[in-house]
Parts: structure tokens; C-alpha cells; sequence
């Protein structure tokens, strides 16, 4: 069965550090693509990383670039994101999700079939 867990949200002060767990079963991140996306009340969800499976290559958003980074665990079902500079904007629930096969990997929602629960990331300014 396929899931997509994640864990490590909570609430910290502007500036702060927080690193998201996604823990997947069913699959294997050698042959996925993973993406984190993020939502904000009242927004619509949006992508913040990427990560390739077969060579771990990365992507960010504008929004993120330089202060979250997007790596895979040793063990192997794992991919986190670590979150440093927090800002209050970076406020909403965190997702991690599976990407479809083929697509053009833009960091796209409909690029994305199976999403995991989300975790809540609250930053206060």
C-alpha cells in the first residue's frame, strides 16, 4: 500500500529552524520524483522543492531558494526539508507528495497523483 507520511511541523519564532520528515511505504524514491508543497489559509497549495529520484537532483521555488533545502535520508524512505530563516509567510500546512511519471516537473500540483496527510508549520513573527 502506498503512503506518504509526514512529521516534524510545529510552532516556532520568526527566524527559527524546523526540519519535515516524509515517510514513504510501497514505493521507491529511486524511481520517484518527490515534491513538498505548502498552504497558506485562504491560498492556494503551492510548490516549494523537488527533489529527482534517480540522481537527487533539486528545485526550488523563488520563494524558498536559499533558506530550505531538500535532501533524501540514508535510509532510504525518507526525503526531509530543512527549513532555516523561517518567516512569518512561511506559515501553512506542509505536504509532501509523489509525482507523476513523464510529467515536465514544474512544481506543479496536477504534476503530483498521491499526497501525504500535511503537517503544520506556524511561524510567529
Amino acid at each position: 500500500q502506498v503512503q506518504l507520511a509526514e512529521s516534524g511541523g510545529g510552532s516556532v519564532e520568526s527566524g527559527s529552524s524546523l526540519r519535515l520528515s516524509c515517510t514513504v511505504t510501497g514505493f521507491s524514491l529511486d524511481f520517484y520524483n518527490i515534491g513538498w508543497f505548502r498552504q497558506a489559509p485562504g491560498k492556494p497549495r503551492e510548490g516549494v522543492a523537488r527533489i529527482v529520484g534517480l540522481d537527487g537532483s533539486t528545485k526550488y521555488s523563488d520563494a524558498v531558494k536559499g533558506r530550505f533545502t531538500i535532501s533524501r535520508g540514508n535510509a532510504g524512505n525518507t526525503v526531509y526539508l530543512s527549513m532555516n530563516s523561517l518567516k512569518s509567510e512561511d506559515t501553512g500546512v506542509y505536504y509532501c507528495a509523489r509525482e507523476a511519471p513523464g510529467v515536465e516537473g514544474i512544481l506543479e500540483e496536477y504534476e503530483y497523483f498521491e499526497w501525504g496527510q500535511g503537517t503544520q508549520v506556524t511561524v510567529s513573527s
